[in-house]
């Protein structure tokens, strides 16, 4: 339970604009890469998150071994295995920031024809979701 506690304040920390025919499992490094410092506590900022969750599209045992050295816990379902993996408890977290994006019409209904439009858009609404997050 304790770890559900610790996803509740699940914010868009950092994202990334593909083109729709990449496979996800390309894009989780570079993600990582792009998540900033955390400030929170007195101490070191923490630059990377504590673990990293995906479903079975982002099941490959290099990039396992890669966010492992970076000091992250994997938490990514196998392929090939009986459904149960346990992620379902704290999936809807990630659902839910996908439905905060999707409450901003643009980013929907991709309208922009320029990439760097669209990537600009993407920033603005995970930046609105932040503020209306720290004003809770």
């Amino acid at each position: 339970m304790e770890d559900v506690l610790d996803a509740l304040p699940l914010i868009p920390l950092a994202v990334i604009l593909t083109k729709a025919n990449r496979h996800d499992v390309t894009q989780l490094l570079p993600l990582l890469d792009k998540v900033p410092r955390v400030k929170g506590q007195r101490g070191a900022s923490r630059c990377r998150p504590k673990q990293v969750q995906g479903d079975r599209a982002y099941d490959s045992q290099p990039h396992r071994r890669e966010v492992k050295k970076k000091g992250i816990k994997p938490l990514l379902a196998k392929r090939r295995t009986a459904h149960g993996s346990h992620l379902g408890k704290t999936r809807w977290f990630i659902e839910r920031s996908l439905a905060w994006l999707h409450q901003f019409r643009k980013l929907k209904i991709r309208e922009e024809k320029r990439p760097s439009n669209h990537e600009a858009l993407m920033l603005i609404a995970c930046s609105v979701i932040c503020l209306r997050f720290l004003r809770v």
